[in-house]
């Protein structure tokens, strides 16, 4: 049941926080860990901020164990918009501004992407990001706010 539940978001996860091709393994490691750990969970805590740290720290070892700098694959975090567009070139234009962002979000420094994408790509919480980052709340809160500002100043005028 936990697994049919927070699958979607494992994947997207560690997808957004750097696994690429190795996302799969990092999800399947990932339940395999909470599955033996799940004595340990405290059950008045959230499962959801739970499982997603435990990603994170999957997906941290096997992009150290690469020796490279983690590259998002953004692709299982956008979600298909199904209605039919009104005019063409609005949809040009909205798939122009998502490839900047994407690539400015892609060139931040990694811990100020890693608390954006889970504040923004991911809906999380200060708290719950806090969680998943292992990180003091203080620390969330001040890596995405230079996160928003870098992004800003790299594609404020070209989102409005």
């Amino acid at each position: 049941m936990l697994v049919a539940r927070y699958s979607a978001v494992a994947h997207r996860t560690a997808a957004l926080l750097g696994a690429g091709e190795e996302t799969e393994d990092v999800v399947q490691e990932a339940f395999v860990k909470a599955f033996r750990h799940l004595r340990t969970f405290r059950r008045e805590a959230a499962f959801r901020p739970w499982l997603l740290r435990i990603v994170a720290n999957e997906t941290h070892t096997i992009t150290r164990s690469r020796g490279r700098r983690a590259d998002l694959v953004l692709k299982a975090g956008a979600e298909p918009d199904l209605r039919v567009p009104d005019d063409p070139e609005d949809v040009a234009i909205a798939t122009d501004r998502r490839a900047k962002l994407l690539s400015a979000v892609r060139a931040l420094p990694e811990r100020e992407r890693e608390a954006v994408v889970c504040r923004y790509f991911l809906q999380l919480s200060e708290s719950e990001t806090a969680e998943v980052l292992g990180c003091p709340l203080g620390s969330v809160k001040s890596r995405t706010f230079r996160g928003l500002a870098r992004l800003r100043k790299e594609v404020g005028g070209d989102l409005s």
